[in-house]
């Protein structure tokens, strides 16, 4: 067990991730007691202020982001009192010499960077550190997505970072593994004997994986143009949920063992290409309608100029290994969603033979159906056949089997994802964060879809906001047979 880091230095501090997320996290951290004995936050960015100027911006935002009966001033000023503030522009020698001054003789105690900034700062931040003695054997460093916009470039970030930090002292961080859902699903098929002799192509007919999001750029024009959905939200968010379901039993609950699995199940994917893109990926683009009641505006008026990005893709995709082998799985994430809904479905198949048919008026058999919902509410259900209750026949009628994650830990405070990813980085473990090898097999399989829709010419197709994507989506998955679970 590597020892917990007591310096946390923090890039991009003045930015809206470490205000809404990274400081009330590390509020709820100190609040449980597990931060670190002398525990220091350096905090960074290219604003020009002092300690005090900047203690007081983070106790306005823990006012701001933290629930109303959380707050507490005593120790929001406990926490502030652990910050200082350092600013530093990447490419300034002298003021990265000025920040390793403040962290002066503490070293040997461990250092955690954390680079909440844009990738392209990523590699000159690091030489920084390098540059002013702050990389050791005891520095990790953990990075934001996106690791690059394709293959090469993530290359690129990785060899940057990699000549400076050994692989398991570098933490990609991928939001969603700190999600309790998602972390769930380990649980749910390796700690129950219920699911996993039934987790393959024997039992399963298909998979689909949803991420709804009602809002539309929101601030984000000058990153999201030209990136789209499939490399905002597909290549690390729904790959990495996708290789947690799919992937084979590790040996052993450990980032080595786990991550190993996950690594294996993204190489499976199969490619596609001009020609498999046209019957297996749609791209979309939002344009004016309606979300929660409120009239609002398309992608391009957004915008304020035309684009081909799309804001809306749905995939079938295949793994190409024993245990999925003919089983699709349906990706499917958009802006302007009619709610806000992340989930996986399992639709299992059909029992081999129906004793009761319509026999007696009796409505037949319905495939189970295991749903996991990630957001906004976390819970599992399970969709069986039961006998209605009457003595005319054997009626039957799906019934669902919830285990609402919230009231059944109801006692326990709702966690917000980052303060499982940050304890971890702390505490030097790399489980539920993503690999090198990890995010490069992503980017090989999302390659594939991008050169395919330039071979073929694809453009996105238009959808009223407030619609679950163009019409396209749907005869995606309904020419198989199935429907999305809305």
């Amino acid at each position: 067990m590597t020892e917990p880091s007591a310096t946390l230095i923090l890039f991009g501090a003045t930015g809206d991730l470490a205000h809404r997320m990274l400081f009330p996290s590390l509020y709820n951290l100190l609040g449980d007691g597990l931060l670190p004995e002398d525990f220091l936050i350096v905090a960074s960015g290219r604003t020009a202020t002092d300690d005090e100027g900047f203690r007081k911006d983070v106790d306005d935002a823990l006012q701001k982001f933290l629930p109303a009966d959380r707050y507490d001033a005593e120790q929001a000023g406990k926490l502030c009192g652990m910050v200082i503030y350092s600013p530093v522009e990447a490419g300034n020698a002298d003021q990265f010499r000025a920040l390793a001054d403040r962290v002066s003789g503490r070293m040997d105690k461990g250092i955690s960077v954390y680079l909440s900034t844009p990738p392209a700062l990523f590699a000159p931040t690091a030489q920084g550190l390098a540059d002013a003695g702050l990389v050791g054997p005891k520095t990790r460093i953990a990075m934001e997505k996106p690791i690059g916009k394709d293959l090469a470039s993530s290359k690129v970030v990785n060899d940057a970072i990699g000549a400076l930090f050994a692989e398991e002292s570098i933490f990609r961080v991928d939001h969603y593994l700190g999600k309790e859902t998602v972390q769930n699903l380990l649980a749910l098929r390796f700690g129950n004997m219920l699911f996993e002799p039934l987790w393959n192509a024997n039992a399963i007919d298909h998979v689909q994986i949803t991420v709804g999001e009602t809002v539309g750029l929101e601030g984000r024009v000058s990153y999201y143009d030209g990136v789209g959905a499939l490399r905002d939200m597909v290549q690390n968010h729904m790959l990495q949920i996708l290789s947690i379901i799919a992937m084979e039993p590790p040996a052993r609950f450990d980032s080595t063992a786990v991550r190993d699995e996950k690594v294996k199940v993204l190489r499976s994917l199969r490619p596609m290409d001009g020609d498999s893109v046209k019957a297996q990926s749609v791209r979309g683009q939002y344009t004016p309608g309606a979300v929660a009641g409120q009239i609002v505006t398309g992608y391009v008026d957004e915008l304020g100029k035309p684009s081909d990005t799309e804001t809306f893709v749905a995939l079938k995709g295949y793994i190409d290994n024993w245990r999925w082998t003919g089983v699709p799985f349906y990706l499917r994430t958009g802006k302007r969603m009619p709610a806000r809904q992340s989930e996986i479905l399992i639709q299992f198949k059909p029992v081999a033979h129906s004793i009761f048919g319509k026999r007696g008026g009796g409505t037949g058999l319905e495939p189970n159906t295991l749903i996991i919902r990630l957001q906004p509410e976390e819970k599992i259900r399970l969709l069986i056949m039961a006998k209605e209750p009457g003595l005319d026949g054997v009626k039957l009628r799906e019934v669902g089997l919830d285990v609402s994650l919230d009231h059944e830990f109801g006692g326990q405070r709702r966690r917000i994802a980052y303060e499982r990813l940050l304890l971890d980085l702390l505490e030097g473990d790399p489980t539920l964060f993503v690999r090198r090898d990890e995010v490069e097999a992503q980017w090989v399989w999302i390659d594939s879809i991008i050169d395919g829709w330039k071979e073929a010419g694809m453009k996105p197709a238009s959808y009223a906001s407030g619609n679950w994507g163009p019409s396209s989506a749907i005869a995606l998955i309904e020419r198989d047979g199935a429907s999305w679970h809305d």
